[in-house]
């Protein structure tokens, strides 16, 4: 176990950079929000400049590709990530610690790797100062001790990290990409969702946190479970579409998506009942594959109201043929399903092999 500055070449904050010295162009500021957990966020849209003459006036310490950031403040403290190749000179904001790391001694990619774990946090906690917002100083943030193996034995935990991160980001990548693709042949009718579903808006109930009593039963919003509660409404399978929320523009989840048994859904989900689970999962797969932007009302709150739901047109093949879309999107969804088990798989070996560091 060795100090954390022991290990460094360089061991310095960043600088202070007033909102009056940053431009719109020239040097990347590096702020603490671009410090993720383990990984550097870009933030692109909200990235700050400083001027080449602003530089030189405030004498910045330039930081370079392959230098560790370490934040000293919350949240968490002492979180930290390699700074990556950009187009752009970079300095620093002054509550991040810039680590060049001797190379002989440590490796930068093992020491991120080391901040993700549960004992590094525990050391950074008996160094921590302030009340309604903690952080670290730079000299306590130099005294925290880290696991040190022989550098032969750091390069082989780190290529078998990289090798599992490699398996992570495909699977990740497949997850991120896949969308239920549904080829429509115009010669299908065309219909308007309100003609093959029932609307059961009227049935549904929202209860505050502070009323929902604790229970087995699934609590259902705009995007899934959010809790679970002691009485249900519904008991059968039903589809639930979003109704507001910012979701409705991003899509980072579906929209879209089947519930079954006893639940409880509240008033930021519409809900639909059909005659035969076919249709239900088919226009729940037609739905998470189109643009809905013309049907969304509201800015600041996103919204698609029942009326506009209703007149939804969607392209409804004959049942045989529905079947055989709905079952083939399940197969795909059953491959995209295991690659998100592989992720959870994967991400716990790296997590053994950086618990047996710590020893």
């Amino acid at each position: 176990m060795v100090e954390l500055g022991e290990v460094a070449e360089m061991f310095i904050d960043g600088d202070w950079i007033e909102s009056k010295d940053q431009s719109d162009t020239g040097i990347r500021l590096i702020q603490t929000g671009n410090v993720g957990f383990g990984e550097y966020l870009d933030k692109g849209d909200k990235a700050r400049f400083i001027t080449d003459e602003k530089f030189k006036e405030l004498n910045c310490t330039e930081v370079f590709e392959g230098d560790v950031l370490i934040s000293r403040l919350p949240d968490p403290v002492g979180r930290a990530c390699l700074v990556p190749k950009i187009n752009s000179r970079m300095i620093t904001a002054v509550d991040c610690t810039i680590v060049r790391f001797n190379p002989n001694k440590l490796m930068s990619k093992l020491f991120v790797n080391l901040t993700k774990t549960e004992n590094y946090y525990k050391n950074i906690f008996q160094y921590l100062t302030g009340a309604s917002r903690q952080r670290i100083s730079r000299s306590n943030l130099y005294q925290i001790k880290i696991p040190l193996p022989p550098l032969s034995v750091q390069q082989e935990i780190v290529a078998e990290i990289e090798g599992y991160q490699k398996i992570i980001d495909g699977a990740r990548q497949v997850g991120e990409n896949y969308k239920p693709k549904i080829k429509v042949d115009e010669r299908w009718e065309v219909v308007e969702l309100g003609e093959v579903s029932e609307n059961l808006d009227s049935k549904r109930k929202p209860v505050t946190k502070s009323d929902r009593k604790n229970g087995p039963y699934p609590y259902y919003g705009a995007s899934g479970i959010v809790d679970y509660v002691d009485d249900f409404i519904f008991n059968e399978d039903l589809l639930l579409i979003s109704e507001d929320g910012a979701n409705l523009i991003s899509r980072n989840t579906p929209i879209a998506f089947s519930i079954g048994g006893k639940t409880w859904v509240n008033n930021h989900a519409h809900i639909l009942r059909f005659k035969n689970i076919e249709t239900q999962k088919f226009v729940e797969f037609y739905l998470n594959s189109i643009n809905l932007e013309n049907y969304i009302t509201g800015c600041a709150q996103p919204k698609i109201n029942q009326e506009k739901l209703n007149k939804m047109p969607i392209p409804l093949p004959p049942l045989d043929v529905q079947k055989e879309i709905v079952a083939r999107i399940e197969e795909e969804q059953k491959l995209v399903d295991a690659n998100k088990k592989l992720i959870e798989l994967f991400e716990g070996k790296i997590k053994e092999k950086i618990a047996e560091v710590w020893g």
